[in-house]
């Protein structure tokens, strides 16, 4: 056979090959930038590392020498005699399809992020690129997307467009349906009196929102504590776990307390602190009308200026100080109210008293003593 009859045997073999055209070859060659097939015609087929995927791969690492692939020809001739092919596009195809699947049928996807932009995220299902605006990532206001870069997140898709390369994912109706099922199930749970943990979500300068699982909860500044509350801030932390008590629940408001009643410090102040008995205290505050001395957690007394001393007293921070320790009478109890009245000027009044009557009581057993003394001697 001349050399002429073999190369138009060899010729009739081999395949013939248009653009667009899906054709399968055996894997040659991997090199680092690209992948060499043997697509049965009469030059290669070349697959370079961006062709294959948009995700970042070592191409070593996906295929070897012996796998069979499947690619679409972009280029018969790429001007060096090869057959420029594409791997990734059949697989957008491929996704592309199975988007507008999920895009009919309301189905709720998951993708990597893999780049956080400005105005949003870019997530890949597959081979497809699917944009998420930044006001559907969350249900709230998110200034930093940053924290999302490689999650891989839940989503649907509300706009199917690929030939103007728009498709674009939600995030946010979901997270909001998860916390409308959350928050029926704890309404349905919980009730007025009821003991439940919390997560500390936000503070504020009134109080902190605690996370119940499902809805937050109120926690106001004056339910924090028996005792008083100056700073949130300074009382709670971000993230921090509570038992909380359901003091109150309106329509979809929950009222909080940490005001356990088996931690009520007035359940024995009647006992601890009735009229006549002596206390101590630390001054807590001042006003010009008197100062408020703490007794106890939870626990304060008025000492008002016209019972700081037996002179007369202009303002209590002319005689006071806060933190100061003070000892004073309690003059007056109203558990109902939860108000007690002290005062210094009656208990130094009372020691005067009692110091008068040991000294009368003193002197008297000593004048007994000197009369029996001079009858004793007129005997």
């Amino acid at each position: 056979m001349s050399e002429e009859n073999f190369a138009e045997l060899l010729e009739e073999s081999l395949v013939t090959i248009h653009n667009g055209e899906i054709v399968e070859g055996t894997v040659i060659d991997v090199k680092d930038t690209e992948i060499i097939l043997n697509i049965g015609y009469k030059a290669d087929g070349i697959i370079t590392l961006n062709e294959y995927s948009n995700k970042p791969v070592v191409l070593k690492d996906e295929v070897k020498p012996g796998d069979k692939l499947q690619a679409k020809v972009l280029k018969v001739n790429d001007g060096e005699g090869q057959v420029l092919l594409t791997y990734k596009r059949i697989a957008m195809e491929q996704s592309n399809k199975r988007l507008e699947e999920a895009f009919n049928n309301g189905e709720v996807l998951k993708g990597i992020v893999s780049t956080v932009l400005d105005g949003g995220l870019t997530v890949m299902f597959d081979e497809a690129k699917i944009f998420i605006p930044a006001s559907l990532v969350s249900d709230m206001y998110e200034r930093d997307l940053s924290k999302y870069a490689g999650q891989e997140i839940e989503f649907v898709i509300t706009e199917f467009n690929p030939r103007r390369r728009r498709i674009i994912g939600d995030r946010k109706q979901l997270l909001v349906a998860e916390k409308e099922k959350l928050q029926k199930e704890l309404f349905e749970r919980i009730e007025v009196g009821m003991e439940v943990e919390g997560v500390v979500k936000n503070i504020t300068d009134f109080g902190a929102f605690v996370d119940l699982g499902g809805a937050d909860g109120l926690l106001h500044i004056s339910e924090m504590s028996w005792g008083r509350v100056d700073n949130p801030k300074k009382f709670l932390k971000v993230g921090e776990k509570l038992n909380v008590l359901i003091k109150d629940i309106k329509e979809n408001k929950i009222a909080l307390s940490l005001k356990f009643e088996r931690d009520n410090p007035w359940v024995d102040a009647a006992s601890k602190y009735s009229i006549g008995s002596i206390v101590t205290g630390k001054v807590a505050r001042m006003t010009d009308f008197g100062a408020f001395v703490e007794l106890g957690v939870g626990v304060d007394a008025l000492l008002h200026v016209s019972q700081i001393s037996k002179e007369h007293v202009e303002k209590p921070a002319d005689i006071l100080n806060i933190g100061d320790e003070i000892t004073a009478m309690v003059v007056d109890f109203n558990e109902e109210s939860k108000k007690i009245s002290l005062s210094i000027k009656q208990l130094i009044i009372a020691n005067e008293k009692n110091n008068q009557e040991d000294t009368e009581e003193v002197e008297g057993v000593e004048e007994g003593s000197e009369e029996t003394a001079e009858a004793d001697t007129e005997e």
